[in-house]
């Protein structure tokens, strides 16, 4: 081909391309840049946001709205940023975004006048349903996005990965994507989304090519502004499904699942959806109708027993399989896929080994705000009455009975943090040596004492963080302080 031909090709491609994408499907302009390589052509959407008025509700301290505020604002978007907390409270955040003037701030409060005459609104998944702001935003044609369901309505031609689950999505979530990042399948870039902290999902769309692959963590939240861009992701995982945030979804269980679904509802045939062998009959039997995709159960007994696994726990197997099910929708190799599996030692803040301190082993298990996944640690680490916990916090309107049940089983004794949850579940305790702890490092002092030479430590709260805590993380961040400080 000559040069002048070679000229020509690429101008039809260009125009073709342009005018079969000048108009995005629902109706929002969009202009495109196109250029060549040898395997495909990459579609990277043009800068859709300058200019643009949002809304953005909540800015937080966990790291992720922070990152999409300053991605909007160094796309030129004219920032709108208002939360229920004042500026002292927000201080470390908004030090990190004062190069922006196109940024102004409402604070100790939100005004529904901001959700009136805006583009978009960008929320944090946990704003209450029935929020008074988001309903006039809604009243007024106003669309309502979470990052990640902003991120895919602008997303090039790239294949979504998703996980979700009420527990495990985290571990599974992070083992698919070293997998992914290892196989480095037809050469494509691989990219870390969703609920992970410090993240924003957003900020990927400068990243992204068509053909690339975009692993998510996908709460309920997340998947609910998924469902109002009508997204799902081409591979879905859900690993369990079990009561959780009631206190969120007004105790209407049913609601939370409706949201955890959208992660296959509007999957196509030739998508690929791994399911948990525990939920698989639920969601066949409630959702089989409105499943189009290739459903692939996943089971803890699906691990190789000659595999060398590090993560502890029946639950951390089935979270394995469902990441190896993933993998091999993507046409990994089990070699690959192995390899990884082996290596891995799990996330922070789950089941994380800490250190060992005079013969007593001391586990991190933060992010274990259900009874649920206080008992999955207890089974995973507790031999008869070898286990010293720390656990209480935040109620979240869940059914403690199971846990206070199974605790005479495993647990020696049970040191108590303060929270509107251990207010309910103290006096249930009878089975087993208690005590109360004002501070987690005077809760650590108490069960360091108590414990002896081949016991387990572990910090396995049950219950959300509020109260004593920024979030689960400072939680996390420091107990693991504490711990690593004893002399």
């Amino acid at each position: 081909m000559t040069k002048k031909q070679k000229i020509s090709s690429t101008g039809l491609v260009f125009f073709y391309y342009l005018v079969n994408n000048l108009f995005h499907p629902r109706g929002t302009l969009r202009l495109f840049a196109v250029s060549f390589s040898k395997k495909r052509w990459y579609i990277k959407c043009m800068n859709v946001f300058k200019g643009k008025k949002i809304t953005v509700m909540g800015l937080g301290l966990l790291g992720g709205a922070l990152n999409d505020v300053r991605y909007l604002a160094s796309k030129g978007a004219d920032l709108l940023v208002t939360d229920l907390k004042n500026e002292k409270e927000l201080a470390s955040s908004l030090e990190k975004l004062t190069e922006y003037t196109n940024i102004k701030y409402r604070l100790g409060g939100h005004n529904l006048e901001d959700f009136q005459n805006t583009d978009m609104v960008l929320q944090p998944g946990n704003v209450p349903l029935d929020s008074p702001f988001l309903l006039e935003a809604r009243k007024n044609n106003i669309p309502v996005y979470v990052s990640e369901s902003l991120f895919a309505q602008y997303a090039p031609d790239v294949v979504l990965a998703g996980v979700t689950g009420t527990r495990g999505k985290t571990t599974t979530t992070h083992l698919l994507y070293g997998i992914l990042k290892k196989a480095q399948l037809n050469k494509s870039s691989v990219f870390l989304g969703g609920n992970i902290k410090n993240v924003s999902t957003l900020a990927l769309l400068d990243q992204v090519q068509s053909g690339d692959i975009v692993v998510l963590e996908l709460d309920s939240w997340a998947l609910h502004g998924m469902g109002d861009v009508q997204r799902s992701p081409q591979v879905a995982v859900f690993t369990t499904f079990m009561p959780d945030h009631l206190n969120y979804y007004k105790n209407n269980i049913d609601l939370y699942l409706a949201d955890k679904a959208n992660i296959f509802k509007f999957q196509q045939e030739g998508d690929v959806l791994v399911v948990g062998s525990e939920i698989s009959v639920m969601l066949q039997k409630k959702y089989g109708r409105e499943i189009k995709s290739d459903v692939v159960v996943a089971r803890a007994a699906d691990v190789p027993e000659n595999w060398r696994v590090q993560l502890l726990g029946d639950h951390n197997r089935l979270n394995i399989a469902c990441a190896i099910g993933a993998a091999r929708a993507l046409s990994v190799s089990d070699e690959v896929i192995k390899e990884i599996v082996e290596s891995f030692a799990g996330v922070e803040g789950r089941l994380e080994f800490v250190r060992e301190y005079n013969g007593v082993k001391i586990y991190n298990d933060t992010t274990a705000t259900t009874p649920d996944a206080t008992i999955a640690g207890l089974e995973a680490l507790g031999k008869e009455k070898n286990i010293v916990l720390i656990m209480g916090g935040a109620d979240k309107m869940l059914d403690m009975d199971k846990l206070v049940a199974k605790l005479p089983v495993y647990v020696k004794e049970v040191v108590l943090l303060s929270g509107t949850g251990t207010d309910k579940i103290r006096e249930n305790i009878t089975d087993v040596q208690k005590s109360s702890a004002s501070t987690l490092q005077d809760a650590v002092l108490k069960a360091v004492e108590v414990a002896a030479q081949g016991d387990v430590i572990l910090f396995s709260p049950a219950f959300a963080s509020f109260g004593m805590f920024t979030n689960e993380y400072d939680r996390g961040e420091q107990f693991n302080a504490v711990v690593k400080g004893l002399k």
